[in-house]
């Protein structure tokens, strides 16, 4: 399930999802100071092109919340927005139930991606 998820998540939205990180990454690294947000949006787009299959773990740490909060406020909330809206509307159907959901998962992920880990 998981090789199919991907592939037919890949083509029904989720490259448009993994797009949205890359353009995440590309404008922050504009900035020195935005460099280490960039880079979590880079590492985090590639779990949004291919979701099926892995499990994200979160950790904690002073600089997690800090970093955390100013992502929050620059970027998280329009890219969880996008992806609840983008789940909610895969939800409709009982086929995309599943994809609503990775989508989901990737929402929680774009709000607090600083002390994350893919596995």
């Amino acid at each position: 399930m998981g090789c199919l998820g991907n592939i037919l998540w890949f083509i029904c939205g989720g490259f448009l999802s993994g797009l949205s990180w890359i353009i995440a990454g590309l404008l922050c690294c504009i900035t020195i100071i935005g460099i280490p947000l960039g880079l979590q949006c880079f590492k985090f787009a590639t779990l949004s092109f291919f979701p099926f299959g892995k499990e994200i773990y979160y950790g904690d740490g002073t600089i997690n919340l800090l970093a955390n909060i100013i992502w929050i406020i620059f970027l998280g909330i329009p890219i969880a927005v996008e992806n609840a809206l983008i789940g909610i509307l895969c939800c409709i159907t009982i086929i995309g139930i599943p994809f609503g959901l990775q989508f989901f998962k990737i929402a929680k992920l774009s709000l607090m991606p600083f002390g994350a880990y893919i596995a």
